[in-house]
């Protein structure tokens, strides 16, 4: 009996210190007692569907991919994509019409399939493989361009090949083909994407920059000229010794640069080919090319810092006419200003010699001036669409081509002292960027706040708020989709002062702290922290899905009463009467 009743005694007493250690241990993970849990919080009231809708589109699959992302048109001018098809079937069945490459002497390009691709790219050292489809266009631009480097790289360490991404879609998709054509270039079975012009003369001098030396020995007068009559711009260096300190600055710079060739010599009779004095002390350099400025002189320290930013700075004419092939020169340019003058190539002839005095005025000082012409819709409408460029006057754009992508109108008569100043201000940061604009709204009372560019900064960038900002095209079929949602989230909130749900039509205003990657965008605002980069809202689009992300990044803590059934009944009313409006 006494040992029952000390296993009893033992039990209890076991039993009261675990219950005791349970509450501490609940107090020490929930120290505030009564709080509710932000998972516990009872919001079962906001997947509640209004009277007369429901949570989702019928229409729209909410599984499905956002195809109404945009490829370019409203992207960033850098990064506006002029020359990639859409990688897709074609609508109608283009096997039965002809063979573009029938005409076209391709004996020197390799067909690639599935058998023999890997076999092909393991056996060679360097492969450039063209992805193309027969109904691209611009494969059909491509392929004599491609062919003739194919033919002139003949007999050098390097096979250009092609593949029928149509035939062989497995292996476009291996690749991860999105575009045609695609073109890869293999050094020992590792690929990297040739990003430059889709010239000859411009896929060869890359190859070569890759597969060879990085400069090259002139010896003789002879072999001066055929560098001179073969290609469009070379830099040529006049150096004591053709090896040593010097040669490996020159060497060092032209690794830093995939469009030009790099030459040096030794030779007095060579440099005085190359337009240098062979009496001048060296090192000398000189960039040459076949426009109308065809003779370049450096005349700065001779290291590959240097040589690369004057190479730059002059590889390019005097004013760019924008085209497919110039644009990877103009957007690769460590040079991101821009002046790009938009006419028609009719209203072009009187204003663009005036343009090109200008660019003279400002060569080698961190400016690049480009001529677009508006009539060519292949490229210069599309570019001109994007600056909002209407008519057919002669404008004048200032744009700074890296993330922030600035632009400055020229709203004075185009004449050269006009032009002067303008570009002197753009140098200097004196300009005033321009940003497209809607009206400021006359009432902005409803739930969800109205904002365009003018009044971008009062409302999204009032430090005082936690801003949920919406950016939307009024064609896109996912913003349709998403307005009752975002409406009732908005609201839900709209009683909460430090909180703003607003939204903005990215096709009609801009502000450099509203980037769009797609439409809808969706973008969080901190309160007392708008001078860094907004929030990306990656999450479902359901409003209590909404409504967690900003109560988790919000700086100003709030709590959403749930309403009571008048609170409910009054809304319907207001709302019904609304409507009847």
């Amino acid at each position: 009996m006494a040992n029952q009743l000390v296993i009893v005694f033992f039990l209890s007493t076991f039993l009261i210190l675990a219950n005791f250690t349970s509450l501490s241990q609940s107090k020490q993970t929930n120290p505030s007692a009564g709080a509710l849990d932000d998972d516990d919080e009872d919001l079962s009231f906001l997947e509640e569907p209004e009277d007369g809708t429901t949570s989702t589109d019928p229409l729209i699959d909410p599984d499905l991919p956002d195809f109404d992302e945009f490829s370019g048109d409203e992207d960033d001018f850098e990064n506006y994509n002029y020359e990639d098809d859409d990688f897709e079937v074609p609508s109608h069945d283009y096997k039965d019409e002809d063979d573009f490459s029938e005409s076209i002497d391709d004996k020197d390009v390799v067909v690639l399939t599935e058998s023999n691709f890997t076999d092909f790219v393991e056996s060679n050292r360097f492969v450039m493989v063209e992805f193309y489809a027969p109904w691209c266009g611009h494969c059909k631009a491509l392929a004599p361009e491609y062919a003739a480097a194919a033919t002139e790289l003949k007999g050098q360490p390097v096979v250009l090949a092609k593949v029928d991404a149509q035939e062989e879609n497995d292996l476009a998709e291996t690749y991860e083909v999105q575009g045609f054509p695609t073109v890869l270039f293999f050094v020992d079975g590792v690929h990297k994407p040739y990003l430059g012009q889709r010239t000859k003369d411009a896929i060869v001098t890359w190859i070569k920059k890759k597969t060879g030396p990085a400069v090259y020995n002139i010896t003789t007068a002879e072999d001066a000229e055929k560098v001179l009559t073969s290609e469009d711009k070379v830099v040529l260096a006049y150096l004591n010794s053709l090896v040593g300190p010097e040669s490996d600055e020159l060497a060092e710079a032209s690794k830093l640069d995939d469009d030009v060739n790099f030459y040096q010599t030794v030779d007095p009779n060579v440099a005085k080919l190359f337009h240098i004095n062979p009496d001048v002390k060296r090192p000398a350099l000189v960039l040459l090319k076949k426009d109308a400025e065809k003779v370049t002189h450096h005349d700065g320290l001779f290291d590959k810092s240097a040589i690369k930013e004057f190479v730059f700075a002059n590889k390019l004419p005097l004013v760019t006419n924008f085209s497919r092939e110039s644009a990877t020169l103009i957007f690769e340019s460590p040079i991101k200003k821009q002046v790009l003058l938009f006419a028609t190539s009719n209203g072009s002839s009187k204003v663009f010699p005036t343009f090109v005095d200008a660019a003279k005025l400002f060569k080698g000082k961190q400016l690049i001036f480009v001529y677009v012409e508006l009539d060519n819709e292949d490229v210069g409408k599309p570019v001109g669409d994007y600056f909002g460029i209407t008519g057919d006057a002669p404008q004048v754009i200032g744009y700074t081509g890296n993330d922030d992508g600035k632009k400055f109108v020229f709203d004075q008569d185009l004449t050269f002292e006009n032009l002067k100043a303008f570009g002197e201000g753009f140098l200097d940061e004196k300009l005033k960027a321009f940003y497209k604009s809607d009206p400021i709204p006359e009432n902005n009372d409803g739930d969800v706040k109205i904002v365009v560019g003018n009044n971008f900064d009062d409302i999204v960038l009032d430090e005082s708020k936690d801003v949920l900002l919406e950016i939307y095209a009024p064609w896109c079929g996912h913003c349709q989709a998403l307005e009752p949602t975002y409406n009732k989230l908005a609201k839900h909130l709209h009683d909460i002062d430090s909180l703003v749900i607003a939204k903005m039509d990215g096709t009609t205003n801009e502000h450099p702290k509203a980037k769009a990657d797609g439409y809808p965008t969706i973008l969080f605002y901190p309160a007392g922290n708008k001078t860094v980069d907004p929030i990306t809202v990656d999450v479902d689009r359901t409003v209590v899905a909404l409504y967690k992300f900003m109560k988790k990044h919000a700086s100003v803590p709030f709590n959403l009463q749930k309403p009571t059934y008048n609170d409910a009944k009054e809304s319907s009313e207001i709302d019904q009467k609304d409507e009847l409006r």
